[in-house]
């Protein structure tokens, strides 16, 4: 069964060298129920709105089951937020999920349901971030294609640790997210 393991929101701004001067890449997990608002997890922000955020990639979901082949390649940990997310997810093939499928996360009235929308295409201030080379962490995590999804608020709610993730499937003969990724 699907489950979330975390919600994450913005810890701080951090300087970054990039043409916005400030990330908001630091995410880290927090405890308790978390609402869900059109624009994405409510205490959450994205500093570069041009490339970020909106309705269309208002939540970025990553796979635990990513984390952990990351893990596994860089010889360190890789808590939930770390890359960027909102949410880290258990039990999902998130960089195969198919455009238009939506999640329904928490049970009740209070159950938000997301749509997903496309992948999540690197950039340096991801890499400035993960402390790697600019140009060869972007091609290795697009090479990896553990991209994550990007997905929209169909419907507003509360989320937190532990909730169920029921998969509305998308209509057939709809593309995966790496189906529309053209990398970098």
């Amino acid at each position: 069964m699907a489950q979330l393991v975390a919600a994450c929101v913005v810890s701080r701004l951090h300087d970054d060298a990039g043409t916005v001067g400030t990330t908001a890449i630091d995410k880290v997990a927090v405890e308790g129920p978390v609402k869900v608002g059109k624009l994405g997890l409510v205490a959450d922000v994205q500093a570069d709105r041009k490339h970020h955020g909106g309705e269309d990639q208002a939540v970025y979901a990553y796979a635990v089951e990513d984390a952990d082949w990351w893990e596994e390649q860089l010889g360190r940990d890789i808590p939930a937020g770390l890359f960027g997310e909102n949410l880290r997810v258990e039990g999902l093939d998130v960089s195969n999920a198919r455009v238009g499928e939506r999640w329904q996360i928490g049970d009740g009235e209070d159950a938000v349901l997301l749509e997903v929308t496309w992948a999540r295409t690197p950039c340096m201030t991801f890499a400035r971030w993960m402390g790697e080379d600019d140009r060869g962490w972007v091609r290795r995590f697009s090479d990896a294609r553990r991209l994550g999804t990007y997905l929209r608020v169909v419907k507003t709610g509360k989320v937190k640790a532990g909730d169920p993730i029921v998969v509305i499937p998308a209509p057939d003969g709809s593309p995966t997210i790496l189906d529309t990724y053209g990398g970098v």
